[in-house]
This record gives structure tokens, C-alpha cells and sequence, in this order.
């Protein structure tokens, strides 16, 4: 894989087709590859006339993996989705996050909005501003000898999760310690570009979405169908309806 430095930092990237840049940010102990070409959304978007740009976020995947929860706090990792972006000359971008990736894109809308055309928020409603309540859960979890006496529903998914794809979990437990931070209100308020507030009807770690679309300028709300947290993020409601927010508000020309 490609790759580029950030904050001393190497991390990992990949880019697909041509036409206008879109910009996918992966969720918690997830990939570029696991959040984005296995669903298909690399497919999806590519076949739409999109560009897809992919990265591993610091802690996944093939970037580094520092074990220091200070090097995890979304405007840092809002600092490495802006230095692909200047990595690979792209002016303005589509941003598309899922669940982590929607706060870090939250980040990077609301610190770099000129570099920001449109942004999706993914399995992320009002717990942008309110938090994640079980994080601590899901660290114990992360970092247990084994997933025996783990009875925690949420803490016991990740482990699963993380297992199945090969992740670092003491990356992913310094990661969680800080990358959760909330976004204040004030800030979600002056996120001034159109965002779509993307979540699972079923989905019990994300919040709301219509009240958080309601904070924002242009924000508007989408309930992905009979989808929970974990299963939303390849949905074909969900990729329909976020390509008709691209359509308007980013077209391939």
C-alpha cells in the first residue's frame, strides 16, 4: 500500500478511479479494506464516476500504531485525513466517515471547511456531542487476557471485531481512551457545508440522527432501515441514499 507521513507518522492509503475526490474515514478497530472495499463502497462510489480515497487510520490497519492515548484525539486524526489530502493535491474533498470516522470528519468540517465540500456521517447522531458512554467497557474488554467472562454486549463486539481483523488491541485501547472526545455544540453549529446524518435505525451506539442534522446549516438526516451499528455500514439504502447526497451536492461533472 502507499503510504505518506503525518505528525511523524507513517500511514497507509489507498485511491480508486477518477472524477471528484471522495475522502473515507473508517471507524473504531476497523480499515480502510474492512470499512470500505469489502462492503463495497469503493465499488459504489468508483461505479457513481467518484475518486475513493481510503486510509488506515493511525492505530489500524498498516499505518503506525503509537500505544500513547495523547496521539488520538480526532483533531489529530483529523490532521492526518488533511495531510492525505495535501499528499495528493486534492483542494476539496467529499468526506465520508463511519461511527469514529464521522467525528473525525466531524473534526476536519468544522477545523477545515474550505477543504471540505460535503460531508456523510456515518452510524454517528448526537453522541458527536453527548459521547460514547460505554468506552471504558469496551477498553476492560480490549485489553482482557480473553474474551471468556466478557459479558458486556458492546465491549464483547469489539473484542470480536478487533480479533477477527488481526488488530492491535493495545493501539485500539489507547485509541479509545481520547478519539471519543465529544464535539462541543457550539461547534457542531458552525459546521457550514452540507452534511448527511446517516444512521441505523436499530443503532444503539450512535444517537439521534435527526437532532444532530437539525444542529447543523445544511444537515439533513437519513435512518438506514432495520440495521443496527455494526451492520449499517455496507447497506445498499445506505449507499443509495448517500450517493443522491452527492449527486446534489458534489456532482461528477
Amino acid at each position: 500500500m502507499p503510504r505518506y507521513q503525518s505528525d511523524g507518522l507513517s500511514l497507509a492509503y489507498q485511491t480508486f478511479g477518477d472524477g471528484p475526490p471522495v475522502l473515507c474515514i473508517h471507524g473504531f478497530a476497523s480499515s480502510g479494506k474492512v470499512n470500505w472495499i469489502d462492503t463495497g463502497w469503493v465499488e459504489t462510489l468508483t461505479g457513481a464516476g467518484y475518486r475513493a480515497i481510503t486510509l488506515d487510520n493511525r492505530g489500524h490497519g498498516d499505518s503506525d500504531k503509537p500505544y500513547d492515548p495523547e496521539q488520538y484525539y480526532p483533531q489529530a486524526m483529523a490532521g492526518d485525513a488533511l495531510a492525505l489530502l495535501d499528499h495528493l493535491g486534492i483542494e476539496r474533498a467529499a468526506v465520508l466517515g463511519y461511527s469514529m470516522g464521522a467525528r473525525i470528519s466531524a473534526f476536519l468540517a468544522f477545523e477545515h471547511e474550505e477543504r471540505v465540500a460535503c460531508a456523510i456521517f456515518g452510524g454517528m447522531g448526537m453522541n458527536l456531542i453527548n459521547g460514547l458512554t460505554d468506552g471504558n467497557d469496551i477498553i476492560s474488554g480490549l485489553l482482557a487476557p480473553t474474551l471468556a467472562g466478557l459479558t458486556h454486549p458492546t465491549a464483547r463486539q469489539f473484542r470480536i471485531f478487533a480479533e477477527h481483523t488481526g488488530a492491535d488491541r493495545e493501539a485500539l485501547a489507547a485509541c479509545m481512551e481520547t478519539s471519543r472526545q465529544p464535539m462541543a455544540r457550539a461547534d457542531v453549529r458552525r459546521i457550514n457545508m452540507p452534511v448527511l446524518v446517516a444512521v441505523g435505525e436499530a443503532d444503539e451506539m450512535a444517537g439521534s440522527p435527526a437532532p444532530l442534522a437539525e444542529l447543523l446549516p445544511q444537515g439533513e438526516a437519513f435512518v438506514i432501515p432495520k440495521r443496527d451499528h455494526m451492520r449499517a455500514t455496507g447497506d445498499k439504502a445506505f449507499k443509495a441514499a448517500a450517493l443522491g447526497f452527492l449527486g446534489k451536492t458534489f456532482p461528477v461533472r
